[in-house]
């Protein structure tokens, strides 16, 4: 009797135990929570499998949006590098006041501070995040349509072109503001870069000759059919920074016009055509991006 009372809680454990785990199953991605910002903002805390973390993201909505509503465009918004976030695009409201008429649901997710949008050879998975989760989850949610721009400044600039070419027939227009387009140029440069700033490129993106893969430049035939905005300065402070008296040289936006020359070259010799605001005097500072996000929105949503 002993034995047979054993063997029948042994038995109900292990039913137990597969019971949970059949229930468990794969993590799939999932709105965790949503919460009004304002009238038109809404902020979504998504749980990613891809990324091994929960990730925010903020959605504005268009003037005359409703729930239910379909077929709007949408406009991503990939933020840059190293210190803030997803919510510098929106924090001076000057995002909000630009896209007010623009009747598209505009998507502003977070990256990572060093994230690349990349899947990481060793980490985050940030492309499939942007790329599979976060559309998945939002596009229907408010109503998105066939229509798709994408832009982003700095190492966001890298994402949008990376992504619009990584993911052919995904976007109709993408815009790169100062953004770092041939990376694989000062391959050395970057290595301490990242270093400097905790991670390895050897994590996200392999040895450098592995890095063709993610470098827009060789990437640009690729984008054939989208249109492109290419915009950036020469590093000597211009009309928009706070000193006017200032004779700091910005070597960030030095370099990085020199890449979208060299992107714009490529492109040029691919045969793809690309709409470009060499401006000349500029740093690399949010109120030339904000400047050049305002001049590209008619190409990016006509």
């Amino acid at each position: 009797m002993k034995a047979f009372a054993a063997a029948l809680v042994l038995t109900l454990a292990l039913s137990g135990c597969q019971a949970a785990s059949r229930q468990a199953g794969p993590r799939v991605p999932r709105v965790v929570s949503q919460e009004v910002v304002d009238a038109r903002t809404d902020k979504l805390v998504i749980d990613s499998p891809a990324t091994g973390e929960e990730q925010a993201v903020w959605v504005m909505k268009p003037t005359g949006w409703t729930k239910g509503s379909k077929g709007w465009r949408a406009l991503y918004l990939l933020h840059g590098c190293c210190s803030g976030g997803a919510w510098d695009w929106l924090r001076t409201g000057e995002v909000a006041k630009a896209t007010a008429g623009s009747n598209a649901v505009v998507i502003v997710p977070e990256g990572g501070p060093m994230g690349w949008y990349s899947d990481w050879k060793k980490g985050p998975a940030w492309e499939t995040f942007h790329m599979s989760e976060l559309p998945s989850l939002v596009e229907p949610r408010y109503g998105v349509g066939s229509y798709r721009a994408v832009a982003g400044y700095s190492m966001g600039g890298l994402g949008a072109f990376d992504y619009a070419a990584r993911h052919p027939g995904m976007f109709d227009a993408a815009a790169a503001l100062s953004g770092v387009l041939d990376p694989r140029d000062q391959a050395g440069d970057y290595e301490s870069f990242f270093r400097r700033n905790g991670a390895d490129t050897r994590d996200v993106w392999g040895e450098p000759d592995e890095w063709a893969a993610h470098n827009p430049k060789d990437l640009a035939a690729r984008l054939k059919g989208v249109r492109l905005y290419v915009s950036s300065g020469d590093g000597h402070p211009g009309p928009l920074d706070e000193d006017k008296n200032s004779q700091r040289f910005d070597y960030v936006e030095f370099v990085i016009s020199q890449q979208d020359e060299n992107f714009v070259e490529a492109a040029r010799k691919a045969g793809v055509e690309v709409t470009t605001d060499f401006y000349g005097p500029g740093t690399h500072t949010w109120p030339y991006f904000i400047r050049s996000f305002q001049r590209a929105l008619p190409l990016l949503l006509p």
